[in-house]
């Protein structure tokens, strides 16, 4: 699918990958549209300057259903060609130290608007016959470490509804992309640190924003379904897919529970 002229739709666009693909499409002349808690006039001259065809920005609060709500009403009479479902929260820890207030929000962003944003863009573009939904789960998806579960579930439930949808979707001209994201450097990368330390040693492979943005791009262009990491994550990914046993001593090994 081409990325000039389109509509694109991002989720958590004020920051890290977010950011990154909002700008990358603002390079290759597409309509933006922003979703941001608050309006940020740095981040329209930003896109603008870019090259962005139109930029507009969105205000929600994706943590609450009225906030998701409130934006699918709004969003009714755009035509979104492209949406990127990326906004997202980290939970970390030995599950009984998990808060649960922070467990149930992580769920509803990373889970739930996800889910009820599709729900809400997908009849337009079925109407269309032409769209694309990026999901962006994670490697703990698949990778299941110590200290990940409550975001590893959420993950894992983000790879399966976009699984699911992919295929209610075959010859509708509406196509979906799953994100297996690996570490990327950024402020919630440095939050994995914080949370999970005390008790795993976390890898620390990383890649910059930009450069997954630009491998997102490509992803969209030649309408892969999926999109895997490289080097030894993908390697790690492999493993624990398809040598589980191999994973877990691996695992085991970085894991203390004190």
């Amino acid at each position: 699918m081409e990325i000039v002229n389109r509509h694109v739709l991002v989720t958590g666009a004020s920051r890290g990958i977010g950011k990154a693909f909002a700008k990358m499409c603002a390079e290759d002349k597409a309509h933006l549209h922003l979703v941001l808690r608050k309006s940020d006039g740095d981040i329209i001259k930003e896109m603008e300057n870019a090259g962005a065809k139109s930029v507009t920005v969105w205000e929600a609060d994706l943590s609450t259903r009225g906030g998701v709500e409130d934006l699918v009403q709004r969003l009714k009479d755009t035509p979104v060609d492209i949406l990127f479902n990326n906004a997202g929260m980290l939970t970390g820890g030995l599950i009984e130290d998990q808060p649960m207030d922070d467990i149930y929000k992580m769920l509803q962003v990373n889970v739930n608007a996800l889910i009820h944003l599709t729900h809400g863009v997908l009849p337009g573009m079925l109407q269309r016959k032409r769209g694309k939904i990026i999901n962006n789960s994670s490697v703990s998806a698949f990778m299941h470490f110590p200290c990940a579960s409550t975001y590893a579930a959420s993950k894992a439930a983000v790879a399966a509804f976009t699984d699911c949808i992919r295929m209610e979707l075959k010859d509708t001209g509406v196509t979906t992309l799953l994100l297996v994201t690996p570490g990327i450097k950024t402020r919630m990368f440095d939050e994995i640190e914080t949370l999970y330390s005390k008790n795993f040693q976390i890898p620390n492979e990383a890649i910059s924003p930009a450069k997954y943005a630009q491998m997102i791009r490509d992803a969209i262009l030649h309408d892969l379904v999926d999109m895997e990491p490289s080097g030894l994550t993908g390697v790690g990914l492999k493993i624990a897919k398809f040598a589980k046993p191999l994973f877990e001593i691996e695992v085991a090994r970085r894991f203390k529970r004190s």
